[in-house]
């Protein structure tokens, strides 16, 4: 499942009961910022106590974007659960550290590194299954909100 908007796309990769795994593509910025909070709080309010944001795609991200993912964090720690950044670019590593907040996001080079950190009962298939189409033929599900 996905959704868009102009220039940010979030796409759910996996999940489970506790964890979904998300990849965000494209610029979080002002724009795509209401977007982003809403797609990400949906998904806390489904009961994912547990983020993994597949970063790899994230070509942009300024301060409104880091904001977001600190409201998105503190959400998720009031909930006992984690937001963790997995395949994060240089762009965004340069501005986790230069605001200081590398510390509080844990950056991992991969989806499945970051899902290891989490109890096994809190983590979806990974990697996730194909889902197959009307002929047949494996496909990634279309965008959140399609």
């Amino acid at each position: 499942m996905s959704t868009q908007t102009h220039r940010l796309i979030i796409h759910e990769l996996a999940r489970c009961e506790e964890c979904a795994v998300l990849r965000v593509s494209g610029e979080l910025d002002r724009s795509g910022e209401k977007f982003f909070l809403r797609t990400l709080g949906a998904s806390v309010m489904a009961g994912h106590r547990h983020l993994v944001l597949d970063v790899t795609a994230l070509v942009f991200c300024d301060s409104r974007g880091l904001n977001c993912l600190l409201g998105v964090r503190w959400l998720l720690r009031r909930r006992e659960g984690q937001l963790l950044l997995a395949g994060a670019g240089r762009h965004l590593a340069e501005l986790l550290t230069a605001t200081g907040s590398t510390e509080i996001f844990p950056r991992y080079l991969t989806v499945g590194q970051a899902l290891l950190t989490l109890p096994p009962a809190h983590r979806p298939t990974w990697p996730p299954k194909p889902s197959p189409r009307s002929d047949g033929a494996p496909t990634d599900s279309p965008p959140l909100g399609s």
